[in-house]
Formats: structure tokens, C-alpha cells, sequence
């Protein structure tokens, strides 16, 4: 059976700028949510991004494309 370790450390995403501009921002586990990382992508620019274990949740701004093992999603059209 997996770990709760392996679980957190095995979640990535792609995300591909559309747009010159799109910012990626890092958010913390627990139990206040506080920004810990900040990329900027320009178009056809290209972040992997991991869930660990202080990484919570992944915000994006600007037009992107999205590619995760549950399908891909489009963000600011």
C-alpha cells in the first residue's frame, strides 16, 4: 500500500502559458494558507509543478493550459 508520502510526492501538473504574463503561485499546507512561490510564464513556456508536502494548492492567472492525469483544463478564457 502507498504512503501518504508517496501519494503527496507522485501529484504533478503541466502547465503551458498561452499568454505572455501568466503567473503560477505556490500555496502552503496546514493550517494557515500563505503564498510560498511565485513563477511567471510566457507564451509556449512551460512549469511542472509538484504537490508536496508543503504545497497545498496551485493558483493560476492569465490564459493556460493545464495538463494533469485527470485530463486537461483551460484557465482564463
Amino acid at each position: 500500500m502507498d504512503s501518504l508520502e508517496d501519494k503527496i510526492s507522485g501529484e504533478y501538473v503541466a502547465v503551458k502559458a498561452e499568454e505572455n504574463g501568466v503567473t503560477i503561485i505556490g500555496l502552503t499546507r496546514g493550517r494557515d494558507t500563505k503564498f510560498h512561490h511565485t513563477e511567471k510564464l510566457d507564451k509556449g513556456e512551460l512549469l511542472l509543478a509538484q504537490f508536496t508536502e508543503n504545497t497545498s494548492a496551485i493558483k493560476i492567472r492569465g490564459k493556460a493550459s493545464v495538463y494533469c492525469r485527470y485530463g486537461t483544463i483551460q484557465c482564463g478564457e
